[in-house]
C-alpha cells in the first residue's frame, strides 16, 4: 500500500525522499496492516486531515513523540475493508470515520471497532474525514467546557483555520453573537458567508478598536467566551475585551508564542481559563467525546454545519499540503485524498 513514512524528524514541507526530508519517498511497497484483535477493523482510507499538531509532530515539537519510523495522521474517513470475528457494528463496505494518534496517512489503517463512527448517508467522505479533530475540538470547547449560550458573545481568533471555522459555525448553531478575526479579504468574506456577525482583518485593522465599535453598536458590554488557537500578542490584547465571568479557551499556539495570563487579573475578573487538549478525552472522558462526535455527524447530515475543504492533495504531495498549512493559505481544512482523483489547488 501507499503510505507516508516519517524516517527522521524534520521540515514536513520538503519533498518526500529528498536527502533532508523527514519522509521516505512514497511508494506502494508498504505492507497492508493485519487485523490486530477479534474486535479490530481495517479501513481503506478515503481522506485524511492535516492538523497543526501533525505539522509539529513531524518536526518533533509536539507533546506526543512516537518512535521512528512512523506513519503520521489523525482524523480520517473511509470504507470498512475487513473486520475481526468479534466485530458486531460494522461490516465490509460500511462508511466510517475515526481518529488516530498516528497512522492515517496511508491507504489502510487498523483500529478498534469502538473507535469508529458511522458516516450518515448523504455526508461527503472528505468532509467526514475533516470533521473529528477540528469540529470535535470546538464542540467540546464551546458546548462542554464553556457551555456557550444563545445571546452570548464569542470571539474567535485564527477564525479562518480548521478549528476557527468550526468554532464560528458551532457558535452560530448555539445562537451566539460571533466576532471572527482572520487575515485577508477572502477569508473575511468566507467567514461572513458562514454567519460571523462581525469580521476583523488583523493584518490591517486594530482588533480591539474594531471589536469595541461593534459591541457598542450592538449595545453589548464585552466578550463572554474567547476561543484562542493563536496565542501571542493577539491573546494578550483580546483579554481587554472580556466581560466579568468570561471563559478563555486555550486551543493552541499557532503564533509560536505562549501567552501569559496574569492570575490576579483572572481572580478579579472571575475568569475561567480552560486548557483543551481534545485527544486526551479519548483516555479520560471517552463517553463525552463519543457523544460529541455523534452529535456533530448528525449536524453535518442535517446541514447545520458544513466542512470547508480548502486544499486537497495526494500522498506524494504531502509536503505541499504542509506548506499550505504553514503559510496560512487555507480557508478551512487541508486534506490528503487517496487515489488518482485527488486534485491539488492553491
Amino acid at each position: 500500500m501507499e503510505a507516508l513514512v516519517v524516517r527522521r524528524l524534520g521540515d514536513p514541507t520538503l519533498p518526500p525522499g529528498g536527502d533532508d526530508a523527514p519522509f521516505e519517498a512514497v511508494s506502494g511497497g508498504q505492507p497492508v496492516p493485519e487485523l490486530s484483535s477479534p474486535t479490530s477493523v481495517r479501513v481503506r482510507v478515503a481522506a485524511t486531515s492535516l492538523n497543526f499538531a501533525t505539522f509539529l509532530q513531524v518536526q518533533g515539537k509536539y507533546q506526543e513523540r512516537p518512535p521512528l519510523p512512523f506513519i503520521p495522521g489523525s482524523d480520517y474517513a473511509g470504507v470498512v475493508d475487513a473486520v475481526g470475528p468479534g466485530v458486531r457494528r460494522f461490516r465490509p463496505g460500511d462508511r466510517v470515520c475515526s481518529l488516530a494518534s498516528v497512522g492515517s496517512f496511508a491507504e489502510f489503517i487498523v483500529t478498534e471497532e469502538k473507535a469508529l463512527f458511522a458516516v450518515p448517508d448523504g455526508c461527503d467522505m472528505v468532509a467526514a474525514g475533516a470533521l473529528p479533530v477540528a469540529f470535535g475540538t470546538s464542540h467540546l470547547a464551546l458546548a462542554h467546557r464553556a457551555q456557550l449560550k444563545s445571546g452570548q458573545v464569542l470571539l474567535v481568533l485564527g477564525a479562518a483555520g480548521g478549528v476557527g471555522v468550526s468554532a464560528v459555525q458551532i457558535g452560530k448553531v448555539s445562537g451566539a453573537i460571533v466576532i471572527a478575526v482572520a487575515r485577508g479579504i477572502e477569508k473575511l468574506q468566507y467567514l461572513k458567508s458562514i454567519g460571523a456577525d462581525h469580521v476583523i482583518d488583523s493584518s490591517k485593522e486594530n482588533v480591539i478598536e474594531s471589536a469595541k465599535s461593534f459591541l457598542k453598536a450592538r449595545g453589548l458590554k464585552g466578550v463572554d467566551v474567547l476561543y484562542d488557537p493563536v496565542g501571542g500578542k493577539l491573546t494578550q490584547d483580546s483579554l481587554k475585551l472580556l466581560n466579568w465571568g468570561a471563559h478563555i479557551l486555550l486551543i493552541g499556539f499557532a503564533s509560536g508564542d505562549v501567552p501569559v495570563i496574569r492570575a490576579n487579573i483572572a481572580l478579579i475578573k472571575n475568569w475561567t481559563i480552560h486548557g483543551l487538549y481534545w485527544g486526551s478525552y479519548l483516555i479520560h472522558r471517552p463517553a463525552v467525546l463519543i457523544d460529541s462526535l455523534n452529535e456533530l455527524l448528525s449536524w453535518l447530515s442535517k446541514g447545520l454545519i458544513t466542512v470547508q475543504i480548502s486544499h486537497t492533495y495526494r500522498l506524494p504531495e504531502a509536503h505541499l499540503a504542509f506548506a499550505a498549512l504553514r503559510d496560512r493559505k487555507a480557508v478551512g481544512k487541508v486534506m490528503l485524498v487517496m487515489g488518482s482523483s485527488a486534485k491539488s489547488r492553491l
